[in-house]
């Protein structure tokens, strides 16, 4: 049995983590400091009911330890890292736009939060951290598909602290002796994800719109395009990097090497949902790119990385979720 660490493992990706730990038998630790992570997502996880720790405490869940506490602090970091073997770093600012409202913020989460991770990790004798990155990183750079030698050129304060996060693993890999590894996601969409949030993704707005009967809000003209990448694959990529030959801090590029556009999307969850609503365009985001699509084939030569839930399954899957748990609609916000 291994120790591993989750940090953001109340998060929509972090949980869905902590469900594939938990069921192939690690002991897992969970940190997060519950901003935006739900003691709900962790309930999912485990299959059963979880309540978040008062702030600076931990508690126990069917094995699981749960500690309410926040990367920003160096001591927390080293607590959570004490005993662990592996470091699956998902706790961040995720959002481009809060980035560019908040900017030191998103610094304070993404790069501190990152260099008090990679500092417990190192102390702590951690057999390796597996960072999460962005595509973002690459920028608005027209070629396609994207390849991790290529120039990034990140154009949001969030792809500028991924990219520095990047930096620094390879930094303690090469000169901390910590084996560490960046994983590149591109748009990952699936169950628990939030919609409700100002700062939410676009598949499960518009999946949440969708079913509420309510018009779509689509950014600019629809036609930008993303390499969009169901949870499953990005928590296959995770334990495929725990795993893999020393990466010595490269970074990879996980999805699906496939794209759509935001109306083809719209168009996917439509025909799913069997419900087809008023689409009304709005400015686009500051700090988007126009396409996203990923060369995975370095992930699959140096992780063993394969995607194993295509677009059409995944939304399916999403679909359902959302139409089980029905997220709120505009009019249901209070």
């Amino acid at each position: 049995m291994r120790r591993v660490l989750v940090t953001g493992g109340a998060g929509f990706i972090g949980a869905h983590l902590v469900r594939a730990l938990v069921r192939r038998g690690d002991a897992v630790r969970v940190l997060d400091n519950f901003s935006t992570g739900h003691a709900a997502n962790l309930a999912h996880a485990l299959e059963r009911e979880v309540s978040s720790p008062p702030p600076g405490e931990a508690a126990q869940v069917d094995g699981v330890e749960i500690l309410h506490g926040d990367i920003r602090d160096l001591a927390t970091c080293r607590r959570a890292c004490a005993g662990v073997q592996i470091v699956f770093h998902q706790a961040a600012m995720r959002s481009v736009p809060r980035s560019i409202e908040d900017p030191f913020g998103a610094n304070a989460s993404n790069v501190t939060g990152t260099l008090n991770i990679l500092v417990a990790a190192a102390e702590a004798g951690v057999q390796r951290v597996v960072n999460a990155s962005s595509s973002s990183v690459y920028g608005d750079d027209p070629s396609l598909p994207k390849r991790e030698d290529q120039q990034v050129a990140p154009i949001s304060p969030y792809a500028a602290s991924k990219l520095a996060a990047e930096h620094y693993c390879r930094v303690f890999a090469r000169t901390y002796e910590l084996s560490t590894v960046s994983l590149r996601y591109f748009n990952v969409f699936g169950p628990l994800q939030d919609p409700q949030s100002q700062y939410a993704a676009v598949i499960p707005r518009f999946i949440a719109w969708t079913l509420a009967g309510e018009p779509l809000e689509v950014h600019g003209d629809g036609l930008q395009s993303r390499d969009f990448t169901y949870v499953d694959n990005v928590v296959v990529a995770n334990l495929c990097a725990a795993e893999a030959p020393d990466p010595r801090g490269e970074a990879f590029n996980i999805a699906c090497g496939e794209r759509l556009t935001l109306l083809e999307v719209a168009d996917a969850i439509a025909r799913v949902a069997g419900r087809q609503v008023e689409r009304r365009h709005v400015a686009p985001r500051r700090g988007d790119v126009r396409h996203t699509q990923a060369d995975i084939s370095r992930a699959r030569s140096h992780l063993g990385y394969e995607p194993t839930v295509g677009f059409a399954e995944g939304i399916e899957r999403t679909v359902a979720y959302f139409a089980q748990h029905r997220p709120a609609g505009r009019g249901d916000r209070v």
